[in-house]
C-alpha cells in the first residue's frame, strides 16, 4: 500500500512540474506582458483604449496587427519621439499628434510594445530590450 501511495505521489509531482513548467522564453513573454501592461495603463490606456479601440478620429486602434507588424522596428520612435504626422491604419487617416514619452527607459518600451504587440488580437511574441537602442538609432 504505502508503495502504491508513493507511486501517486510522484507521478503527480512528475506531471505537475511537466504542465506547469514554463520555459524561460515564456516567463521572459510573461514579464514583459504584465510590466508593459502597467505601462500602458498609465501612459496609453487614457487615448488608445482599455482594449486598443482608439480614440475615434483622434488616436487610432491598436487592434491592427498588420500596422504593427509593419512598424514594428518605428514602435520605439513613435512612443519615445512622438508621431506629428498622417497615419494610415485600417485604411482610416489618422492626424492627431501623439505625444512624445522621453521619461520611458528603453526597458519600458520594449516591454509597452511587448504588451500591445501581444494584446488586442495581436500575436507577436518578445521584442528584446536591447532592440529598442538600434530602432531609436534608426528613427525616420
Amino acid at each position: 500500500m504505502r508503495k502504491i501511495i508513493l507511486l501517486a505521489i510522484f507521478t503527480i509531482t512528475i506531471c505537475t512540474m511537466i504542465y506547469s513548467c514554463q520555459s524561460e522564453s515564456e516567463i521572459e513573454l510573461a514579464s514583459y506582458v504584465s510590466n508593459g501592461k502597467d505601462i500602458y495603463i498609465k501612459y496609453c490606456q487614457n487615448c488608445h483604449g482599455e482594449k486598443g479601440e482608439g480614440l475615434g478620429q483622434l488616436a487610432p486602434p491598436l487592434t491592427d496587427s498588420v500596422f504593427l507588424k509593419e512598424n514594428k522596428s518605428q514602435l520605439a520612435c513613435f512612443i519615445k519621439n512622438g508621431v506629428n504626422k498622417p497615419m494610415v491604419i485600417n485604411g482610416k487617416t489618422y492626424q492627431e499628434k501623439m505625444p512624445s514619452f522621453p521619461q520611458l527607459e528603453n526597458i519600458d518600451i520594449a516591454q509597452v510594445i511587448v504588451y500591445v504587440t501581444n494584446s488586442f488580437g495581436n500575436k507577436q511574441g518578445i521584442y528584446q530590450h536591447q532592440l529598442v537602442e538600434s530602432d531609436l538609432r534608426n528613427c525616420k
